[in-house]
């Protein structure tokens, strides 16, 4: 059995914009500003910019609604690819393959003034990629008894 699975939330750090392979099966590309959990020995935080690559309908959902500066989470594979410069030169890149792309942010969070608010698909704001009968997708959120306005933790 294999493993491969990744969960990352951060903010675009350009526009999605949608291409077609020759075959026009829909693709895109982005990045994500990830910051880390610690800060660095000079006490500054850090951030990780990693590659997202997204297909068909969720590449369409991501080009959508997702512009540079909105918060996503993005859940996928880790894939490595090898492939050489212009130069000849062997190189070797890692691209998180996107299944499921949630909104990590709030509507009135997202940009001055805001914008219309997408539909939300099934129990949550996300797209989930067709795939071989794994679903790790959340059921959704169950709804909190407020009778006494106390939360209960």
């Amino acid at each position: 059995m294999s493993l491969n699975r990744i969960i990352l939330m951060g903010r675009l750090t350009r526009d999605p914009e949608l291409r077609h392979t020759q075959s026009n099966i829909p693709v895109t590309s982005f990045s994500l500003a990830v910051d880390r959990d610690f800060k660095s020995q000079s006490g500054e935080k850090e951030t990780d910019f990693i590659d997202i690559v997204a297909w068909r309908q969720t590449a369409e959902f991501v080009c959508k609604y997702f512009t540079k500066g909105r918060m996503a989470v993005v859940e996928g594979r880790l894939q490595i690819r090898d492939w050489t410069d212009r130069e000849g030169n062997k190189r070797r890149s890692a691209e998180v393959y996107a299944d499921n792309v949630y909104f990590g942010d709030s509507k009135r969070d997202s940009a001055p003034g805001g914008y219309d608010a997408p539909p939300a698909y099934g129990s949550a704001p996300a797209y989930s990629a067709p795939n071989s009968g794994y679903n790790a997708a959340p059921s959704g959120f169950a709804e909190l008894d407020d009778q006494d306005g106390e939360l209960p933790f």
